[in-house]
C-alpha cells in the first residue's frame, strides 16, 4: 500500500473532503509540521504532500523512499528542485485550482477601494443614517470601474480571468510580461514594458510569479511614476511589492489607495510597516485568503490526487 504524509493538512482549511486522497493508500495526515518534526512526520512515505513545509536537500537524502513531493498549491518556494531532479525526485504543483477564487478576491479588493462598501456599511449600523435628513449619502465619493485602465504584471491564467472580468466591467486592459515571452494575448490587450504601464493605469494588478526577475519588482520608483489616484492591488506573490515602500508611499499620497492579500513573510510581525501606517483607511488587506475558495480547496484535493495516480 502506498505510504503517503500529508505535512500540514490544516493549511486547507476545514470542510474539506480528502477522499480522493485518502483512498490511495495508507495516508497519514498531520495539521501541521514543524522544521524539527519533518523526518519523523515523513517517515517512509514514498509521497509526501506539503503547502508549506520545506523540502529540501536534508530531508531528501534523509528519506530514501520518497519519490514524489506534491505541492498543495501552485508555488514550490519551498523545494529544492534543483536537487529533487538530481535525485530523481518528482515534484507536481497545483495548477489552475485556484483562477476563479483568485480573480474574485482581486475584485472584492479593487471594489472595496473604488467603493468603500465598508464605510457606507458603517455609516448605516452607526445610526448616522437614521439620524441624517437625507435619503442618501454623498459624503464618501466614489468612482466607476468603467473607462479606466487595468495594467496586469503576470499574464497567466489568473491575469487572464481578471482581464475577462475588468472587460466585463467597461475597463482597458493592458498588461506586462515579466518572462518577456508571453504574446499569447497581444491580438486581445495591448502588451506594454513596465516603465509605460506604469504611467498609463489607474489600477495595477501583481499576478506574477516571484522570482529573481520579479523580486521588489515595484517599489517607492516604479509607484511615484504612477497616477496619484491610481491604485495597486497584490494577490499573486509576496516580494514582488515592497511593502515597506508600498506603506511609505500610500502615506504620501503618491498613489492612493492599495489592496493586498500576500506578504513576504506569512504571518507579517505585528510592528509590519502596514501594522504602522498613518493612513490605514488607504489599505485593504486580506490574509492570504484569495485562493481559499470552498469550491479552488475541494479542486485542490483532487488536483493532488490526480498527480499522485499520475506519476506513481
Amino acid at each position: 500500500m502506498l505510504d503517503i504524509a500529508f505535512l500540514d493538512a490544516s493549511t486547507l482549511g476545514e470542510g474539506i473532503d480528502f477522499e480522493p486522497i485518502l483512498k490511495l493508500g495508507q495516508v497519514r495526515m498531520f495539521a501541521s509540521t514543524s522544521r524539527e518534526q519533518r523526518l519523523q512526520h515523513i517517515g517512509g512515505a514514498e509521497v509526501v504532500i506539503t503547502n508549506k513545509v520545506v523540502i529540501d536537500k536534508e530531508i531528501m537524502d534523509a528519506c530514501p523512499n520518497l519519490r514524489l513531493i506534491c505541492v498543495a498549491g501552485t508555488g514550490m518556494d519551498n523545494i529544492d528542485l534543483v536537487y529533487a531532479e538530481q535525485k530523481g525526485v518528482k515534484v507536481k504543483n497545483a495548477v489552475g485550482y485556484s483562477t476563479h477564487s483568485v480573480a474574485q478576491t482581486t475584485f472584492a479588493l479593487l471594489l472595496e477601494l473604488y467603493m468603500r462598501v465598508s464605510v457606507f456599511n458603517h455609516y448605516v449600523h452607526s445610526g448616522a443614517y437614521s439620524a441624517g435628513n437625507l435619503y442618501t449619502c454623498t459624503q464618501y465619493p466614489f468612482c466607476e470601474l468603467a473607462g479606466k485602465t487595468l495594467g496586469i504584471i503576470g499574464m497567466g491564467n489568473i491575469g487572464k480571468q481578471v482581464a475577462k472580468i475588468a472587460t466585463a466591467f467597461g475597463m482597458k486592459v493592458c498588461y506586462y510580461s515579466t518572462s518577456g515571452k508571453n504574446t499569447s494575448c497581444e491580438h486581445e490587450y495591448e502588451r506594454l514594458e513596465l516603465d509605460d504601464l506604469l504611467t498609463r493605469v489607474d489600477v495595477l494588478s501583481v499576478h506574477a510569479p516571484r522570482n529573481p526577475q520579479t523580486y521588489n519588482l515595484i517599489g517607492e520608483k516604479e509607484l511615484r511614476r504612477m497616477k496619484k489616484t491610481a491604485v495597486v492591488l497584490n494577490t499573486g506573490r509576496g516580494g514582488i511589492v515592497n511593502e515597506r515602500e508600498l506603506a511609505d508611499v500610500l502615506d504620501e499620497g503618491i498613489i492612493a489607495g492599495a489592496g493586498i492579500d500576500v506578504f513576504e513573510k506569512e504571518p507579517f510581525d505585528a510592528e509590519h510597516p502596514f501594522m504602522l501606517m498613518q493612513h490605514p483607511e488607504r489599505l485593504v488587506l486580506t490574509p492570504h485568503i484569495a485562493w481559499s475558495s470552498f469550491e479552488a480547496r475541494t479542486c485542490l484535493v483532487g488536483k493532488i490526487a490526480e498527480n499522485i495516480c499520475n506519476n506513481i
